[in-house]
This record gives C-alpha cells, sequence and structure tokens, in this order.
C-alpha cells in the first residue's frame, strides 16, 4: 500500500476577499474587530461562501496511543495513565470534555495504541509504539495502517455532519516523539525542542534530552519520506493524527490545532500533503519549546497564549468559541444600510 493524498484545493481565496469587503460595511469601524475579522474570513473561505453558515457540529477526536519511551524516564507519570485516562474521556471527566460541553462541541476518544485493552479499541494498531531512541516506533506497514485510520476517522465524521474538526492527544511519554518530529522538519537541535512535557524535574529533563537526542540521530536519514518518519520516530497516534489533519484538508473541513503534540503531527500532515496547513488556525501557543517552531513552520499564529500544556484538545477547544463568534459576526452582525446608520464619511 502507498500513502497518496490528492493535490490539495486551497479555501477560496475570492469568498475570503468576499468577506473582508463585508467587514467593511458592517456597522464598527474597519479592522475594529482585529483578528476576528481576519479568522471569520478563512472560515467563509474554507466554507466557499459569504457569509460563512454557523457550525453545527464542531467534533473533537482524541487519539490516544502508549510510546515506548515513557519506560526511560521521560515523564512525571506512569504508562498505565494512559488507559485510565481513556475511561476517563469516556465519562466525561477529562478537562477536554467539560470544555467541549461549554463550547458546544462533542468529543471521541480512539484508541491507537494504548499499551491496555480499552473500551474503544476498534481502530487499536498495536499495543504501544516502540522507543524511539534504540527502536523504530512502527513497522513501515503499520505506520501506513495508522494514517489510514486517520483518514478514515475524517471520512466517518465529515459524512456524519461534522462542519468543524479538533485532533487531540492522549498518551504519557507523546511530548518525546513529537519533538522529535518538530526538531527533525525544522532542522532543530534537542535542546531547542526538549520541555518539561507533564511537569518533570532536572533529572527527567536530562534523560528526555538524551532520547530526543539519539531518536533524533535516527530520525535525521529519513526526513525527506514521511511515512518513513512516522514509522522510525512516531508512534500509532500521531501517524494517525497526521492522517486526520491531511485528510480533514482533503475534505474541505476547517482544523483547529491544539498544542505541541497536535502540532507534531501537522507539520508532518503538511508534508504528507502540501497546501493542508491552509485548512488549519492555531488554537493556542503551548508552552513547550517545540509547538512555537512547530507554529513558525507553518506560518500559524497563535489565537490564544494562556500558556497551557495538557493536550487532549483541550486549548483548540478552547479557542473554537473565538471561531464561533468571528463566523457569526459576518453572518449576523448589521451592515450600515440594513441598520439605517451613516457608514464612513
Amino acid at each position: 500500500m502507498t500513502i497518496e493524498f490528492p493535490a490539495i484545493e486551497p479555501p477560496s481565496e475570492r469568498v475570503r476577499t468576499e468577506a473582508l469587503a463585508r467587514h467593511g460595511v458592517l456597522t464598527k469601524p474597519v479592522g475594529s474587530l482585529g483578528r476576528l475579522e481576519e479568522l471569520g474570513a478563512w472560515v467563509a473561505a474554507c466554507q466557499g461562501e459569504c457569509p460563512p453558515k454557523p457550525f453545527t457540529r464542531p467534533r473533537v477526536v482524541v487519539f490516544a496511543g502508549d510510546h515506548g519511551v515513557a519506560q526511560h524516564g521521560v515523564s512525571a507519570y506512569p504508562s498505565e495513565v494512559t488507559g485510565q485516562m481513556v475511561a476517563n474521556f469516556l465519562a466525561g471527566g477529562a478537562a477536554v470534555n467539560v470544555l467541549a460541553n461549554v463550547a458546544g462541541a462533542t468529543v471521541r476518544v480512539v484508541d491507537v495504541a494504548v499499551d491496555s485493552d480499552t473500551a474503544v479499541g476498534e481502530f487499536k494498531v498495536r499495543r504501544g509504539s516502540g522507543s524511539i531512541d534504540r527502536e523504530d516506533a512502527l513497522t513501515h506497514e503499520e505506520a501506513e495502517k495508522a494514517i489510514g485510520i486517520g483518514r478514515k476517522l475524517v471520512d466517518d465524521e465529515v459524512d456524519g455532519g461534522a462542519d468543524l474538526l479538533i485532533a487531540g492527544d492522549m498518551g504519557i511519554g507523546n511530548t518525546t516523539p513529537a519533538a522529535v518530529l518538530i526538531a527533525a522538519l525544522t532542522g532543530s537541535e534537542p535542546v531547542a525542542v526538549v520541555g518539561r512535557g507533564t511537569g518533570i524535574d532536572d533529572q527527567g529533563w536530562m534523560r528526555k534530552t538524551a532520547a530526543i537526542r539519539d531518536a533524533l540521530r535516527r530520525a535525521r536519514p529519513v526526513i525527506n519520506d514521511p511515512v518513513a518518519l512516522l514509522a522510525t520516530a512516531s508512534g500509532a497516534d500521531l501517524a494517525a493524527m497526521a492522517g486526520f489533519l491531511a485528510q480533514a484538508a482533503v475534505r474541505k473541513t476547517p482544523v483547529i490545532l491544539d498544542g505541541v503534540v497536535v502540532g507534531a503531527a501537522a507539520v508532518v500532515a503538511e508534508e504528507l500533503a502540501p497546501g493542508a496547513r491552509d485548512w488549519w488556525v492555531a488554537g493556542h501557543r503551548s508552552v513547550e519549546p517545540a509547538h512555537t517552531l512547530a507554529l513558525g513552520h507553518l506560518s500559524l499564529e497563535p489565537l490564544l497564549e494562556f500558556d497551557m500544556r495538557l493536550g487532549e484538545g483541550s486549548g483548540a477547544v478552547a479557542a473554537l468559541p473565538l471561531v464561533v463568534m468571528a463566523t457569526r459576526i459576518l453572518a449576523e452582525m448589521a451592515t450600515f444600510d440594513s441598520a439605517g446608520i451613516s457608514g464612513p464619511a
């Protein structure tokens, strides 16, 4: 099986121009709503119509998976927390569940590589991914399978009515492969990408830096082959997320990106399907240093800077109300003519 994505068609530049022009006749000074105006125009361009339609089914898909590197002291939490958190998502008790309830989104969790049995293992590729500092995360076939799962999830969700997508992550140790992917594709050194993740101490930080260094040494020879890179240095969850983000662009569905793990998947997704990034907006900037490098690489400016680093899709969901507001301003705000208000001289 060979992974191929069709050429990505960008959001409509004609509609974006039309949306910006519409902002010029709404009852406010031009530009006075700042980035909300650009954001609304992006939504209109993605939908291909102005004014844009309000979102009816924003959907969060959380990708869960374990990582062999977590066994080597790179996280403050043990690996069994991944499976325990999957149960917490299903019970509605995680942060992303609460945030999604407030923001009007629904949450789905998918076990791609959790190293235990879960109630959502339909798409499980394997139990845990290899320890990337000393072995490949996946076989080439498993990487392709994971990418295909991400693509199928998008098709299922969009065909089911989802009109905005958010990818979330859950996996103890997953910021380590995320840092490696970002370092590999941005040409950065380990010390520039290593962060505190779940809150590791200085000794953990040194172990994590060494693991990233060793994994990066293994990853650099395959940076021109995104599938091989995912097999070498990611995990089934990250590979599935990369397929998910690329396929969302194929299906012309806007995406709000989350933090460093989703950001790493996005950097690879842009390699899989060049131009996919035009269909994404960055929900926030994580405090993980690699995330800033990923956003710069993708030429995306975050909507929020709230010092968040949880993952789960939480930062993206926190930004969702801004996207909704930007959309509804274009759709519902009065024009000078309709309100009988004198426009600018």
